[in-house]
């Protein structure tokens, strides 16, 4: 395998791509390993189908892009403690992280990537929809542009409704007993990309609560409007699982949110998330 047997079709205009012609069951060489990087900060998204993989495994694929690391709300395996378990099932009436977000910006360090690996999936429904901050923010006026460059998110780990009708809702997933209160981080509301060096707009509707110096009413119109712009139809794609398919996105310029339209059905999938630095 090498780099030259990548086939990339992308998904859709904003953002996402499937990716073909890897076996991440086996060590990629170190060609691959860089295009496949190349193809996740160019499209945001990618999917590779039909791989094989232990929470062993997915870990080693991971490392491709990253040291994996621990989320605090969720108890990993056993023997892979950087791997939880997102699971659905026909009992439950939630969806783990079905409104718009980027992964735990309520930390300061917050992950620049997530991988999900489909285990079990529903015969339909459970696609997970990604919408582009990197294409929102390009679309913004200059003066906006300009506006939002020197302000601040307060981000915080609660949920909307508390944990009672949040991430403890799951019947079958490990949820701990991490104070959601505790964790708090302020970032910028336009980050930088340092990879790319493209800026995305940096907020989302689950976790920022106002903007630094703000009071929370003084914040939510100019909020609002920024989660309402991020998820416009023309900035999204939508990834349907299929089981062993693996997707890889970027926190740094992509949201997302899982789909709750399979009532009575039960979905798995494993999850690991990528060490991050400070936005900036």
């Amino acid at each position: 395998m090498s780099a030259a047997t990548l086939d990339i079709r992308p998904l859709a205009g904003a953002c996402g791509a499937e990716v073909f012609g890897v076996d991440a069951t086996k060590p990629l060489s170190n060609d691959v390993s860089a295009a496949l990087k190349a193809a996740w900060l160019e499209n945001q998204v990618i999917v590779l189908r039909d791989q094989d993989l232990s929470p062993a495994g997915l870990v080693t694929l991971a490392r491709n892009f990253g040291a994996p690391n621990i989320y605090p709300f969720v108890k990993g395996f056993d023997e892979q403690p950087e791997v939880i378990r997102i699971v659905k099932e026909p009992s439950d009436d939630k969806t783990f992280g079905e409104r718009w977000h980027s992964d735990t910006t309520y930390l300061p360090n917050p992950p620049i990537a997530t991988m999900l690996y489909g285990v079990e999936i529903p015969e339909y429904g459970g696609d997970t929809a990604f919408a582009s901050a990197q294409l929102a923010y390009e679309r913004l006026s200059p003066a906006m542009q300009d506006m939002l460059s020197g302000l601040k998110g307060v981000n915080n780990a609660s949920v909307p409704g508390g944990r009672a009708s949040g991430r403890l809702k799951f019947s079958n997933m490990a949820i701990t007993d991490q104070d959601e209160n505790k964790l708090e981080a302020t970032h910028p509301l336009i980050r930088t990309h340092p990879d790319t060096g493209k800026k995305s707009i940096y907020v989302n509707s689950i976790h920022t609560k106002r903007i630094d110096g703000w009071t929370e009413a003084e914040s939510k119109p100019l909020l609002d409007y920024l989660f309402d712009h991020i998820t416009r139809p023309e900035h999204t794609c939508r990834v349907q699982w299929t089981k062993g398919a693996v997707t890889l996105w970027d926190n740094r310029a992509v949201q997302h949110t899982a789909i709750n339209d399979y009532q009575g059905l039960r979905r798995e999938a494993w999850r690991v998330t990528i060490e991050g630095e400070p936005p900036k």
